[in-house]
């Protein structure tokens, strides 16, 4: 506050005045010749600029404002225009100083105009920024690029698709924007933004001349809608690729579930020489984070720590590499992440706590809440999944009851239909079917496919096929084209023996042309090398010795009392064939490779699953983990009733898809 008055008191004489000379100085004799008067204004235009810019507070602005005036500048648009544009950046309302300032200028020019379109634009509510665009246009002013680009962002802000369009319209209509890239930019991301993609691309296809921003919002968007290949075309094309495109390539592939190309696309941003940062090492973590084998998740850990973003020091890459183990299989190693992180915010934890919610360690997810709501940090709503999901696995319903109550009333968190879901899973899990659809019916929100879904698999379960049929024509409404639900249905009514019914549902998968994708399991050989399984299929160079390794495994498990699970097969088949079918499930021809590839016990298997584990396989991981004395870990949904049958040496990585 000082130095601002110091520079306002300095800025009463802004022109500098020689007062001595040096001796030898022949410049110094020389007579001082003053500065004309308009050069003199503008000196000080720019002087108090320069203050505005500086300026961090109301008041700061307000003795600026002051100063202004008493120069005789309150007239002086340059000067006005900055001081709006500030105010709009501290966040101070357009009503009623700022606009005070406006009106009280007779002769506007367009950036005084947009200064204020712009804070309305910004701040709210757009169709006052409309109002002004129309008066200044009344008043035969025409806008600027930045005037045009104000409004197209208030558009995209508050998804204003009409007025956007209007204002596309207004850059034609008005001539000399054809080639304004800022403002086809705007066009472009307004599109993007309020889903017309298409109209995007034939602004960016009419544009003669691009930037990296006109190509990348078109690579993010592609990416984000689900067409990799069109992003990927666009990518090759642009001429010059930095860090964001990269970037986008990467985080792109992993996000749409092909982290094989992610890592590929990684690969060739390293061959060009392309510096890597925190961005593009979260999307490379989440690619290793699906392929779920340690060789990619060691393999990423070190290069993080390689270029300089260790996770102790890097809260973004700690949080993404305690995603990753959790998701590999491997909690403890997540958890020293966690311990070595300097700093911890919201997503460490709740990824930490999803992390051993996914393992069903459910009372060291529910410690760790127990240490964050002591600390600064506030949980949020994915923290809420996470202690949600492990009450659900640990069957802890009067915990989870509490805690979906409270999580409103002391930490702030709306409860959203995500956790509804949990909710309807944690009932659901521990069988009591008919409160999970009253409290579906209680929603205060439409229920969605996730909360029919978790009611649904519950009826699985434990055979509800009344409360199954209710639940499955919701999804049928609401997920016309997904086989699962029609799977899931024509499962239960198998299991309540209803085979007349389960040839409906057959029926009607025929007659919509749905496929289902085939079960298939993976695991990680000898250097790293990725195997996978897919049921039935003995294609394996290995299937001879595979075969042989899961006969002597089941015969040392009938020993141990093990009986194959007959109703996993949901078909009106005789027994001999259910067991031939069962035989061949992916994760167990994954398990016996597995276990050939095993050097010692004491070791760790770990099996990636793209499907739910059926009930049978279920049991014979825990039997196969019990007496091979070998760590199991396979994706799964798993319920309460099976938790119990759990040997102690058994763990199991749980699907976040299962339940949300």
């Amino acid at each position: 506050m000082v130095s601002l008055a110091r520079q306002l008191i300095a800025s009463r004489n802004p022109i500098p005045i020689s007062k001595s000379y040096e001796l030898g100085n022949p410049e110094a004799l020389q007579p001082f010749v003053p500065f004309s008067r308009l050069q003199e204004t503008k000196l000080l235009e720019s002087h108090l600029v320069s203050l505005l810019d500086n300026c961090s507070s109301l008041n700061q602005i307000k003795q600026v404002h002051a100063h202004v005036i008493r120069r005789g500048l309150d007239q002086c648009c340059y000067v006005l225009a900055k001081l709006l544009r500030m105010l709009t950046k501290i966040n101070v309302p357009m009503d009623p100083y700022p606009r005070l300032v406006f009106h009280q200028v007779e002769y506007r020019n367009p950036f005084l105009w947009t200064a204020l379109i712009r804070g309305y634009s910004v701040q709210g509510p757009l169709k006052e920024a409309v109002c002004l665009y129309n008066a200044m246009r009344r008043g035969s002013i025409s806008p600027v690029s930045f005037t045009l680009t104000a409004l197209l962002k208030g558009s995209s802000d508050e998804l204003e698709l009409n007025f956007g369009r209007q204002i596309h319209c207004q850059s034609i209509k008005l001539g000399g924007f054809c080639k304004d890239l800022f403002v086809h930019n705007i066009l472009i991301d307004m599109y993007v933004k309020c889903g017309w993609l298409d109209c995007g691309r034939k602004v960016f296809d009419e544009m003669s001349e691009r930037d990296v921003i006109s190509w990348t919002s078109l690579i993010v968007a592609y990416s984000k809608s689900g067409d990799m290949e069109a992003a990927a075309e666009l990518f090759e094309r642009l001429p010059v690729k930095d860090l964001v495109a990269w970037t986008a390539m990467v985080s792109g592939f992993a996000q749409n579930a092909k982290p094989r190309e992610a890592l590929e696309f990684f690969h060739r941003m390293q061959s060009e020489g392309v510096e890597t940062d925190e961005l593009t090492l979260v999307g490379v973590i989440s690619a290793c984070a699906q392929l779920g084998a340690a060789k990619y998740a060691n393999w990423v850990h070190d290069m993080a720590e390689g270029y300089g973003f260790g996770p102790a020091n890097h809260v973004m890459v700690g949080s993404a590499l305690i995603d990753m183990y959790s998701k590999c299989g491997n909690v403890e190693e997540a958890y020293k992440v966690f311990k070595k992180m300097k700093e911890k915010n919201v997503f460490s934890y709740s990824s930490m706590i999803m992390g051993f919610a996914m393992h069903g360690c459910a009372n060291a997810a529910l410690d760790l809440f127990e240490e964050m709501v002591k600390t600064e940090v506030k949980p949020n709503k994915v923290t809420f999944i996470g202690v949600l999901m492990a009450c659900t696995h640990a069957g802890l319903v009067e915990r989870g009851r509490h805690l979906f109550d409270i999580m409103e009333k002391h930490c702030g968190v709306e409860p959203s239909v995500e956790h509804y879901a949990c909710m309807i899973d944690l009932l659901g899990r521990a069988g009591q079917l008919q409160e999970a659809l009253e409290l579906i019916k209680a929603m205060p929100m439409d229920p969605n496919s996730g909360v029919w879904g978790a009611l649904l698999g519950a009826c699985r379960i434990h055979g509800n096929p009344d409360i199954a049929e209710v639940a499955a024509n919701r999804l049928f409404e609401l997920e016309p084209d997904s086989i699962g639900n029609y799977v899931l249905l024509a499962n239960t009514y198998a299991s309540a023996g209803r085979w007349e019914d389960v040839l409906g549902v057959r029926k009607s998968i025929k007659q919509k042309l749905l496929r289902k994708d085939p079960s298939r399991s993976w695991i990680e050989g000898k250097e790293g090398v990725i195997h996978e399984f897919y049921a039935g299929d003995m294609t394996h160079p290995n299937s001879q010795e595979i075969k042989e390794a899961l006969e002597d495994l089941i015969g040392r498990l009938k020993s141990h009392g093990y009986e194959p699970n007959l109703s996993s097969v949901p078909y009106d088949l005789n027994e001999e064939h259910k067991r031939r079918i069962l035989l061949t499930h992916s994760e167990k021809l994954a398990l016996a490779y597995g276990l050939l590839i095993t050097d010692s016990a004491g070791s760790t298997i770990r099996i990636m699953k793209n499907l739910r584990i059926c009930e049978d396989c279920h049991s014979f991981m825990c039997g196969a983990s019990q007496i091979t004395g070998t760590e199991i870990i396979v994706p799964s949904c798993i319920t309460d009733k099976l938790l119990s049958k759990c040997f102690s040496r058994h763990r199991w990585v749980l699907n976040m898809g299962d339940i949300i």
